[in-house]
């Protein structure tokens, strides 16, 4: 018996709790609207209240303040600006600060002057006289402290966001606002299964983001700086661990920021479980180039400022990136390679081990010259161009051959500056050798041929 009425107990009670759900979302939905009224209502109040006399004469000082203000923003700013013009030797954060300053130059007029003015009114009236100038006062100050903070974001997009949302935030915190518009945005609410998402936590979530990867990206530019300028590690090793503490950062930057507005971590391990074997069949070229790209940095194949050859394609590299590499020609083209390229395919690479290059250039001379005479003034010919070495890689001499008209030479020299060009190197030592070859009375045989018109008589006609 006790079983039965503890059963029908336990029916009764789920019964009754089986419909709160949408009594739960009209209530919701009613603390939504009286909210709402009830900041309509101040907002409505706060208007009604400049139409008082004093609030109204608090309001015109200000407007007469702020007219002031860009008076004098249009008189001094472009002495500023010519003053700064003057200025050599200057880092470049001093200038983007000074030019921050003559662009807000208004605005910082304006603080001095409304604070000068509530100093003045406090201490000659009552406290409730310059109530609305403090307000204004302090959100000049709070705008200004927020563009000049701001100023660090160097991305325009975050740093507009980052800049009118504490905007809007410090103004609804001044005039008492901030609870009930936090409430507001926290009733607008979305349950997906046992995540509650509001308005509030995204907007939390936004800011935070913004902050943590702002930080990020400050400390992750300095640290770069200072690796760059470190002589002892290799360039592909600062590429490394520039890309590594890129990747560490900002990931640590968007779980922080995550962790500080209180989203659970853990329900995101199996949702990136799923996109990561999506993405493993979808992104197979792109995941080759990354491992491609880290394989090339750690085994040091080819780094920065090498000479290389790949196919049809000859420059130098100039930077390594995470999917490709960027290889700079002599005609100014930039060949993006993706790095898997340079994995499976054939890289001559002219400064791998060294940076010194041989090249190689073919001449014959006639027969009737001496060839010791020939190859001594061939190499003091190539001595001569500036761009070839003399130590420890000296140019050299030979014979390879006797031709029909003339006796085959081969001139090898080295050069230790790749970049500079090869084509050009060559057309240098080649009219060195002709200009040497033209003062010791060398000659350069060309093909001769002998034609003998024979009379017709010994031929008659048949």
């Amino acid at each position: 018996m006790a079983e039965h009425e503890t059963t029908l107990e336990a029916t009764e009670t789920a019964a009754i709790t089986e419909p709160a759900a949408p009594a739960e979302s009209t209530a919701t939905d009613q603390d939504t609207q009286e909210i709402a009224l009830s900041l309509w209502d101040q907002v409505f109040a706060f208007a009604e209240g400049l139409l008082r006399p004093w609030n109204a004469y608090q309001v015109l000082i200000a407007i007469g303040l702020l007219l002031l203000s860009f008076g004098l923003s249009r008189l001094f700013s472009p002495r500023l600006h010519h003053w700064m013009r003057t200025r050599e030797g200057w880092p470049k954060w001093r200038y983007r600060y000074m030019l921050l300053l003559q662009r807000r130059m208004a605005l910082i007029f304006f603080v001095v002057l409304i604070w000068i003015a509530v100093l003045v009114m406090r201490d000659i009236t009552w406290p409730s006289r310059s109530y609305l100038l403090g307000i204004f006062a302090n959100l000049a100050s709070a705008w200004l402290i927020i563009a000049l903070i701001t100023r660090l974001v160097h991305n325009s997009f975050l740093r507009s966001l980052l800049r009118y949302g504490a905007w809007a935030w410090v103004t609804l915190v001044l005039i008492g606002l901030s609870e009930e518009f936090r409430q507001l945005l926290d009733s607008a609410a979305l349950n997906v299964g046992t995540v509650r998402l509001s308005l509030w936590t995204i907007l939390q979530a936004a800011v935070m983001l913004g902050l943590t990867f702002a930080v990020a990206r400050f400390v992750s530019g300095s640290t770069t700086a200072s690796i760059k300028k470190n002589d002892d590690i290799s360039p592909s090793m600062q590429v490394l661990v520039i890309k590594f503490m890129q990747v560490l950062l900002y990931g640590a930057a968007f779980f922080i920021g995550l962790k500080i507005v209180g989203v659970d971590l853990t329900g995101l391990a199996v949702l990136s479980g799923a996109i990561g074997v999506g993405l493993g069949f979808g992104l197979q070229k792109v995941v080759s180039n990354l491992v491609s790209g880290i394989i090339i940095l750690l085994d040091k194949s080819i780094k920065p400022g090498d000479v290389i050859s790949l196919g049809e394609t000859f420059g130098w590299i100039n930077s390594l990136g995470a999917r490709y590499v960027s290889v700079v020609t002599r005609d100014g083209k930039e060949y993006l390679i993706p790095n898997e390229d340079l994995i499976t395919g054939q890289v001559v690479n002219w400064s791998h081990s060294d940076d010194y290059v041989r090249l190689d250039i073919f001449f014959g001379t006639a027969y009737g010259d001496d060839p010791h005479v020939v190859r001594k003034v061939a190499i003091d010919a190539a001595m001569s161009v500036d761009r070839v070495l003399r130590n420890p890689k000296t140019p050299v001499c030979h014979i390879v051959g006797f031709g029909d008209s003339s006796v085959d030479y081969i001139l090898r020299f080295w050069i230790e500056d790749p970049t500079g060009g090869l084509t050009n190197i060559r057309g240098n030592v080649y009219l060195a050798l002709w200009d040497a070859f033209q003062e010791a009375g060398i000659n350069f045989p060309f093909p001769q041929r002998e034609i003998r018109m024979l009379a017709d008589d010994k031929y008659p006609e048949k």
